[in-house]
Parts: structure tokens; C-alpha cells; sequence
């Protein structure tokens, strides 16, 4: 075989780390590849962490009240107490809660609740605040009471 193409195959295997250290130590000295590099030009690089390296912090802890959305919510039932009315709100990790009129949750809060209903003010879609609040109205039937 002809030496430039030995020495060309040795320095592919050498490139991919599959020669062995016999072969790698005839390689020329100085042959080295170059770390990868990227010129954006102006523009965004795509490589670059968009954090800065800063870890994602949820801002809610999971079955907290105030990171649930208003789809989200399911209400249990209503209970009746000296102040008013409270509404009685299933959370994902099973334990109920108890919310008054004015609570806020991701996307809204509680607008009013009175016997057998909970009426819910819609502010936020998707994180971007709404141009005209939406009230929805959740009812207990009188199953679920």
C-alpha cells in the first residue's frame, strides 16, 4: 500500500478515536482538529443556552392552588361559614382546599360563589391577558352536593 494512504487512514482512525495507541503515536505531531466553532453574524446563536445557565424554577409547587388554571379547577362542593361562602377545590395530589371569593389562580380568580355555584373571572389566556375577562360558572348538581 502506498504510505500517503496508510498514513491517510491512520489519521481517519485516529479522527474517530478507533486507532490504536501504536498508530496514533506515527501520526504527525500538530495535526490536532479544532473545537467547533460558530459565527452568528448578528443573529441569534442557536448553541448558546437561553438561561444563561440558570436552572427553571417552577414558581408554584405542584397542588398548589395559585398555579392551577380556571379549566384546571374542580369544585367538590360549597360550604357555608360565618364569613360567607367557601368553595371546596380537589387538587392533583388529593387533598381538597378551600377557597374564598377573591382567590387568585393562574389565569383568573374567584369572583363570587353562593349556594350550588362558583363563578370564576377568566383574565389571562395561554400566559396573555385577555381584552375582555371571560365569566365562567361552574354549578354543583345536586348529584355532586
Amino acid at each position: 500500500m502506498n504510505s500517503k494512504l496508510w498514513t491517510a487512514i491512520l489519521l481517519a482512525l485516529a479522527a474517530f478515536g478507533a486507532a490504536p495507541a501504536a498508530a496514533q503515536e506515527t501520526a504527525r505531531p500538530g495535526l490536532q482538529a479544532a473545537p467547533p466553532s460558530y459565527d452568528p453574524a448578528g443573529r441569534r446563536d442557536p448553541f448558546k443556552d437561553l438561561l444563561g445557565g440558570q436552572a427553571v424554577k417552577e414558581s408554584h409547587a405542584p397542588g398548589d392552588p395559585a398555579g392551577l388554571t380556571v379549566e384546571e379547577i374542580q369544585i367538590i362542593g360549597v360550604i357555608k361559614s360565618k364569613g360567607g361562602y367557601r368553595a371546596l377545590i380537589a387538587v392533583t395530589d388529593g387533598f381538597p382546599l378551600t377557597a374564598r371569593e377573591g382567590d387568585r389562580f393562574a389565569d383568573g380568580y374567584i369572583l363570587s360563589i353562593r349556594d350550588g355555584e362558583v363563578i370564576f373571572r377568566k383574565t389571562r389566556e395561554r400566559g396573555l391577558p385577555l381584552s375582555r375577562p371571560k365569566d365562567i360558572v361552574r354549578d354543583i348538581t345536586s348529584e355532586e352536593r
